[in-house]
């Protein structure tokens, strides 16, 4: 391409295109019709000085071929910036013909470093749409950019020392769709996310644990996932397992108060004034008496007083919280036999049926005397997921969207 000539040294200077001297520089009316101006500047690679092969390093002495290439820099006074490089390729004399190692430009990369760390920290707090339209770029070169950042800065992810871990599922898309997120609950640090919820998903982590780290963990907290526990127990021998309350109350929830609620509501009679009650008062009766308003503590008081199956599944589910309370698992254990022995006589089958299911997994709710682990920071964690999933309008690359989850939770010190 030919340009008229205007060599500048000041800008040279102030580019900093190291081995590079300015050679024509022009301003001119953008292309394709959308009004912004460019700047396009030549540049020429200086005759003095050595050459560096980007493969190994070494000095090269000699040139094997210099080819042209237009690479985008930070814009100038408004204007989007082009560089029209003279790219060499050296004969190294190990490595044979490579590109140039250059400070200020990556290997086979379209824009200048400091142009993609621009990039870089506008996609920290913007949706990548947004600063592609900002720098006029596509989404996919916006994306790669981000991509490449974040390997760099979380990889290969530190995992000595780890004694005990926290992991839990998250929805991933419509259409039961998960993955799993684990987590060092000691410094809230995202050590591995993937896609699914099955054992052979969360295979991975534990082939990157090793089998040495693996019998070092002590203790794994999650939810009543089969999946999970099979795949820990089958790697980690000595890890304790420890059920979180919220899963357990989540599972109480749906499978014993609603279905109770709903028989109660219709068992009612039309014109009988507790059927409103009962109807209305899920949340009522799912959430703790102390987050409650005075108005709806005193409808709560109203309905356990009117309905005596709901009084029992509330005062069962507020006697099950405790068992998270206690420090010893002999106690722990009394408490759950005599929770046991009432949800097996109170002649609701839903209760019953929860109650005889749970029985299997009494051994991760005695695990938390021991060890007082829980997920309800990955709980957290997945409301802050969900808005990464908003901010990105719907990601295509599974791996870029676990890398920018590790980077919201690099953990603190």
């Amino acid at each position: 391409m030919q340009l008229p000539m205007s060599t500048s040294n000041s800008i040279s200077v102030l580019g900093e295109w190291e081995g590079y001297r300015v050679g024509r520089t022009q301003r001119v009316e953008g292309v394709k019709g959308k009004g912004c101006e460019e700047v396009w500047i030549e540049l020429l690679p200086e005759e003095t000085g050595s050459m560096v092969c980007s493969a190994c390093g070494g000095k090269a002495k000699s040139i094997h071929e210099v080819s042209e290439r237009m690479i985008r820099d930070l814009p100038i006074l408004g204007a989007k910036t082009w560089l029209f490089v003279k790219r060499r390729r050296v004969l190294c004399e190990r490595c044979g013909p490579k590109l140039e190692r250059l400070s200020w430009l990556d290997r086979h990369q379209r824009v200048t470093k400091r142009f993609a760390e621009s990039i870089v920290r506008l996609c920290e707090v913007l949706a990548i749409s947004q600063v592609a339209l900002y720098f006029d770029l596509g989404w996919e070169t916006v994306k790669n950019i981000h991509k490449r950042a974040l390997k760099r800065r979380l990889e290969p992810v530190e995992l000595s020392g780890l004694e005990v871990i926290a992991m839990d599922e998250f929805a991933i898309q419509k259409g039961q769709q998960y993955a799993t997120c684990i987590v060092n609950p000691k410094n809230k640090q995202v050590l591995w996310v993937g896609r699914g919820r099955g054992r052979e998903d969360i295979r991975p982590f534990f082939q990157l644990l090793g089998p040495e780290r693996c019998k070092a963990l002590k203790a794994v907290a999650m939810d009543m996932n089969g999946a999970y526990e099979q795949e820990v127990r089958s790697h980690c021998p000595n890890a304790q397992i420890v059920y979180d309350l919220f899963h357990v109350l989540a599972k109480y929830g749906r499978e014993v108060v609603d279905k109770v609620r709903a028989e109660e509501g219709r068992r009612l009679q039309q014109a009988d004034p507790s059927r409103k009650l009962v109807q209305g008062s899920r949340w009522l009766l799912l959430r703790d008496r102390a987050n409650l308003s005075q108005d709806n503590e005193v409808r709560l008081s109203e309905l356990l007083a009117a309905n005596r199956n709901l009084f029992k599944v509330y005062l069962l589910k507020e006697d099950l919280k405790d068992l998270w309370q206690y420090r010893h698992p002999a106690g722990a254990l009394k408490a759950w036999h005599h929770w046991y022995h009432r949800a097996c006589c109170s002649r609701l089958v839903p209760l019953k049926k929860f109650a005889k299911r749970l029985k299997a997994y009494v051994h991760g709710i005695v695990s938390h005397c021991r060890w007082p682990l829980h997920t309800s920071l990955l709980e957290g964690m997945n409301n802050k997921i969900k808005v990464i999933k908003r901010v990105a309008y719907g990601f295509r690359d599974d791996e870029y969207f676990f890398l920018r989850i590790r980077a919201a939770f690099p953990g603190v010190p």
